[in-house]
């Protein structure tokens, strides 16, 4: 028997050995894709891509994910540690730019078990969705260089609406921080060695739920971290929301940007709202 998982703001002290979290996965980490992906942010990818891992499960339950495949089911293949740690060293051999640990946060602590069995000299990535303990962060900065986290909400109402999940505000800011922090931009080639990028996607017809995400963004990170604003939205899996963004809203967006005067970020173009970005997954189930 493992000790109750506590890996996520929700704590649900499931006993993953036993039963699955709330997560939807148990205590074997599960991979659904190792390979190099080209349609990061440009200092990620570059051109040589960037090494991603795949996991199966997720911290949050969004009724709108387009991976929804492998973040909704306990699928993929089985890995242990030392096994992950041997796909970390052909990826590097690969030739790709950086580790891109996605949706890791149920399985935080086997990455750093396979991090201590093998350290790539490439930077590592953390693609989490922005629902993380500040402890666990405290625990993942010898780690991880570069931070791809979402900022999906700025109101815990619409987190609870779109992601089932209490407290993603309080959460997320609470990580930022040491993340930031700890974290100063570094680059080199115009790629990104460390620091932290701030991800957002735009949802339709909640635009104040963005403008608080951008506010605080221009507060607090103006000079420390990137913005990444995503209009990739597509209605996916069970979503509420039935449409793409407008290019009404789109505009009113780029305009808060603007106002701030907000000119380290990245923007997506409207036509990015397609399924098309969505790789293939290995889902195999138990």
């Amino acid at each position: 028997m493992s000790e109750p998982c506590r890996l996520c703001p929700l704590q649900c002290g499931i006993d993953r050995d036993l039963s699955f979290g709330a997560c939807r996965a148990g205590s074997t980490m599960r991979i659904c894709r190792i390979a190099p992906h080209f349609y990061e942010e440009p200092p990620i990818s570059g051109t040589n891509g960037s090494g991603t891992v795949f996991f199966s499960g997720c911290s949050l339950d969004c009724e709108f994910c387009q991976n929804y495949k492998i973040s909704k089911s306990y699928v993929g293949k089985p890995f242990t540690p030392e096994q992950l740690a041997d796909e970390l060293k052909s990826l590097e051999e690969s030739g790709v730019h950086n580790i891109n640990f996605v949706s890791p946060t149920h399985f935080s602590d086997k990455i750093r078990m396979a991090l201590d069995i093998y350290r790539p000299n490439i930077p590592i990535v953390y693609n989490t969705s922005g629902y993380e303990l500040s402890s666990v962060v405290e625990e993942l900065l010898p780690y991880v260089d570069v931070f791809l986290t979402d900022m999906k909400y700025s109101d815990d109402n619409v987190a609870i609406k779109y992601s089932k999940r209490p407290f993603y505000v309080e959460n997320c800011k609470k990580s930022l921080d040491i993340m930031i922090k700890n974290k100063p931009l570094v680059y080199e080639n115009n790629l990104l060695k460390q620091g932290v990028i701030i991800r957002h996607l735009v949802l339709p017809g909640n635009l104040p739920n963005t403008f608080g995400v951008i506010d605080y963004y221009a507060e607090n990170y103006k000079s420390d971290a990137v913005l990444s604003i995503m209009s990739q939205f597509v209605p996916l899996y069970n979503s509420s929301i039935t449409r793409k963004l407008s290019p009404l809203e789109y505009k009113i967006v780029l305009n808060r940007l603007y106002s701030h005067g907000i000119e380290n970020c990245f923007i997506q173009d409207l036509d990015s709202a397609t399924d098309d970005y969505v790789p293939e997954f290995y889902t195999e189930p138990l």
